[in-house]
């Protein structure tokens, strides 16, 4: 594991003085981004069709779990919620290098979302509506309107994350 973090960026190790653990810049955190709209928009626009289609169908269900995590309070399940409903845009594109590099930046994802905290839960409901536009440009078949509604999706959300990182 500490390897792994280490390999990752995660983690300074200091031999006999213990570790350093870094978390993400300003400059790590819009790599960040627009890695992951890379990887989701051009997976998106790949994928065929009634792919998109049948993707729109499952996600409109799982935004139900979004909702119920927002009601119940939940940060980290919905934190987990986001991270699953954008894997599928990689999903989706049957490339499995991009899917490997997705699941490389998860953790990223993750720790960024959770440094938001209490101004990501006042987020939420906003994330919630850009969910439901992502799954409508899908169903829609409008690769165009996706990949704009993507774009200020993840920035949105990067610079809520921005400016609660370096206040």
């Amino acid at each position: 594991m500490r390897g792994r973090l280490q390999d990752e960026g995660w983690i300074t190790v200091y031999p006999k003085r213990g570790a350093l653990v870094r978390g993400l810049s300003e400059k790590d955190a819009r790599d960040l981004a627009s890695t992951r709209f890379v990887l989701e928009s051009v997976s998106v626009t790949a994928a065929a069709p009634q792919s998109r289609i049948d993707l729109a169908d499952r996600l409109a269900g799982d935004l139900d779990l979004h909702r119920s995590a927002l009601a119940d309070g939940d940060l980290k399940r919905f934190i987990e919620q986001t991270v699953a409903f954008h894997r599928c845009f990689v999903e989706i594109g049957d490339n499995q290098v991009m899917l490997e590099l997705n699941d490389r930046l998860a953790d990223r994802q993750r720790f960024l979302l959770f440094s938001l905290g209490e101004s990501l839960l006042a987020r939420c409901q906003d994330i919630i509506t850009e969910h439901e536009d992502l799954v409508a440009r899908l169903r829609e078949e409008n690769t165009d309107g996706f990949v704009e509604t993507l774009r200020a999706h993840i920035g949105d959300t990067i610079s809520s994350g921005l400016h609660r990182l370096h206040r």
